[in-house]
């Protein structure tokens, strides 16, 4: 296998061929690891890789296939998030599904305050679609692993939007389950386990290795179309670049125009600013005017998901920063209230700005119901590809 025919495929079409023989997974492996030594170090997205280690698992898996296991994700190699480890409980679920861990992906050095980046003893991790750009952050690496080519899929993490802001920012998708589906990383409960793979189906099959038997993996995928949607450029509260709501609010007429959604143009969705709520809960010292901005938030999503079945947003405010950081502006203005909610939320590319910035649009869903949020993110996906 090439370097090049194993960076086109999705995790979904490795593990077929794995399965039927087709390739081996100590073949796709094999490929994993050159295409790593070819590009990471431009990319700078891993930050340690074990080839004796995936080699050994890879040789493992093919023999679990041939004694005719069957293994979901058989063979797919995957990026596992620095500070998580492949012993985590989304790891390990991947590991028993299949899945063969190549390295650990980098993030941010701690301690740096709201610093979308990644960070490697060579330099900064660089964002596969412009070096000049971060590839957001927390799980900078993971999103640059998988935008790059390296690995079809990579786990993460998303406390106030470490998953869906890199995706967003490296054109792929980013996906957070409802919190509490599986374990924190957090003491808050506001930390959940999340994905970054480039196919919506390759979430799909990262949900049902994760989260076999719970109650989220079980919810069905809608019955019809179209779904309830409400569009908000900033939530009320979000200073969003003109040219960023632009881009994502295309997006959304297009899965308008293509039957997927019927957009409630008459709802508006205003949340109060969650930044002092998330800080004071996460802190684990929240006071009460936190507490009822949670609670005044939580009533109007209530409201607002009584009305539909979607929320739309863009992903973040404004583009990708360079690698200077951010400066005052916060990544996570439209991504962190729904850590404090804890619905499920999915980040699909909806195009770029006319200077070329990739732009996320985030999709919410009511809590546990992540089959109807990825069922429509697949279409719309499929729906954009067709075009």
């Amino acid at each position: 296998m090439s370097t090049q025919e194993y960076a086109s495929l999705s995790a979904v079409d490795t593990a077929r061929a794995v399965g039927c023989g087709a390739v081996t997974a100590v073949d796709v492996v094999t490929a994993a690891l050159a295409r790593v030594r070819e590009r990471d170090t431009e990319l700078r997205a891993f930050t340690e890789v074990w080839p004796e280690r995936a080699l050994a698992r890879a040789a493992r898996v093919d023999a679990e296939v041939a004694r005719g296991v069957r293994l979901p994700l058989a063979g797919v190699p995957i990026g596992v998030k620095a500070g998580e480890g492949p012993d985590s409980y989304q790891n390990s679920r991947l590991a028993a599904a299949g899945c063969v861990p190549v390295g650990a992906t980098s993030m941010p050095r701690t301690g740096r305050g709201w610093q979308t980046y990644g960070h490697t003893d060579r330099g900064p991790t660089l964002n596969p679609l412009d070096p000049a750009w971060s590839p957001g952050g927390s799980s900078a690496g993971s999103a640059a692993a998988v935008a790059g080519g390296l690995v079809p899929l990579a786990s993460g993490s998303d406390g106030a939007g470490s998953v869906r802001i890199p995706a967003a920012w490296c054109g792929i998708v980013g996906f957070k389950p409802t919190n509490g589906l599986l374990p924190a990383r957090d003491r808050a409960g506001l930390n959940t386990p999340g994905v970054l793979c480039r196919t919506v189906p390759d979430a799909l099959a990262y949900l049902d290795a994760v989260a076999a038997g719970s109650c989220g993996a079980a919810v069905p995928g809608p019955a019809a179309l179209p779904l309830g949607a409400v569009w908000s450029a900033t939530l009320g509260y979000a200073d969003t670049d003109p040219a960023v709501a632009a881009v994502a609010r295309r997006r959304v007429d297009g899965l308008a125009a293509a039957g997927l959604i019927a957009l409630d143009e008459e709802a508006e969705l205003t949340l109060a600013d969650p930044a002092s709520a998330w800080t004071g809960l996460r802190s684990g010292a929240p006071s009460p005017a936190d507490l009822e901005t949670i609670a005044a938030n939580d009533a109007r999503l209530a409201d607002a998901f009584a009305r539909a079945d979607l929320l739309l947003t863009p992903t973040t405010p404004h583009p990708p920063h360079g690698h200077d950081g951010p400066g005052s502006r916060m990544s996570v203005a439209l991504t962190w209230a729904f850590n404090l909610s804890g619905h499920p939320a999915i980040t699909l590319p909806a195009g770029t700005t006319p200077q070329g910035e990739p732009v996320g649009l985030h999709l919410v869903a009511r809590p546990h119901r992540e089959r109807l949020l990825l069922d429509v993110a697949a279409r719309a996906h499929t729906a954009r590809e067709s075009r």
